[in-house]
């Protein structure tokens, strides 16, 4: 089993940057592929960001260019970089592991992000 936790997000101006971690503890298998999602409300959780378990980065189109997806592994940190913040990117920002081997899936409690002036 895997636990996570992120951290990071907050009340930040339309323009004004965040950067989102994702803490992994427990017992680890795997490989993994690391996702973002976020959940704004009244709409569907969607997927904002993806790095493989070889390093191979996808975006939402209404992030590219904004938001940057990295990784320690030796941390077990998955982190979220959120640049030129939009008021439409406020949501419930949540942190994904797949594990591909088990084909489970590991999400923690969520951080909330605002753009707002």
């Amino acid at each position: 089993q895997v636990q996570l936790v992120e951290s990071g997000g907050g009340l930040v101006q339309p323009g004004g940057s965040l950067r989102l971690s994702c803490a992994a503890s427990g017992t680890f298998f795997g490989p993994y592929d690391k996702s973002w999602y976020r959940q704004a409300p009244g709409k569907q959780r969607e997927l904002v960001a993806t790095i493989s378990s070889g390093g191979t980065t996808n975006y939402a189109d209404s992030v590219k260019g904004r938001f940057t997806i990295t990784r320690d592994n030796a941390k077990k940190r998955v982190d979220l970089q959120m640049n030129s913040l939009k008021p439409e990117d406020t949501a419930v920002y949540y942190c994904n592991w797949r594990d591909l081997a088990r084909a489970n899936h590991y999400w923690g409690q969520g951080t909330q992000v605002t753009v707002s002036s």
